[in-house]
């Protein structure tokens, strides 16, 4: 089975960028793929319990982060990240695993693609 690894660098709500990887994340999955979704930097809000998306003009991606984790995409927060952007791994959502930055190097080394977002 192909193994595609999608980073997302950007925060949920002010671009498409979290949403199109969700997107892919889930398409990638739905065509049997494994699929290791990776949020560092900006991307680790998107690990954030209780999004408030309210004045964004964006849609609440909490909902389609908790689908891909139902559908078994694995979906890591780069540790670091979260300090960065002031996150305790007490408020991410269930289901997110909190990496390393050596454990991506190895996800990234393994794995057949690599999409950045």
């Amino acid at each position: 089975m192909e193994h595609i690894a999608m980073i997302l660098r950007k925060p949920p709500y002010g671009d498409i960028n979290a949403a199109e990887a969700v997107r892919h994340a889930l398409g990638g999955v739905s065509g049997e793929f494994k699929v290791s979704l990776i949020m560092t930097d900006g991307g680790a809000l998107l690990a954030k319990k209780g999004q408030d998306e309210t004045g964004t003009g964006f849609t609440n991606l909490g909902a389609a982060l908790k689908d891909c984790i139902d559908m078994d995409v694995e979906v890591l927060v780069e540790q670091s990240s979260l300090m960065e952007n002031n996150i305790s791994e007490g408020d991410i959502v269930d289901g997110v695993r909190v990496a390393s930055i050596d454990e991506i190097a190895q996800l990234l080394k393994k794995a057949d693609s690599t999409m950045i977002f």
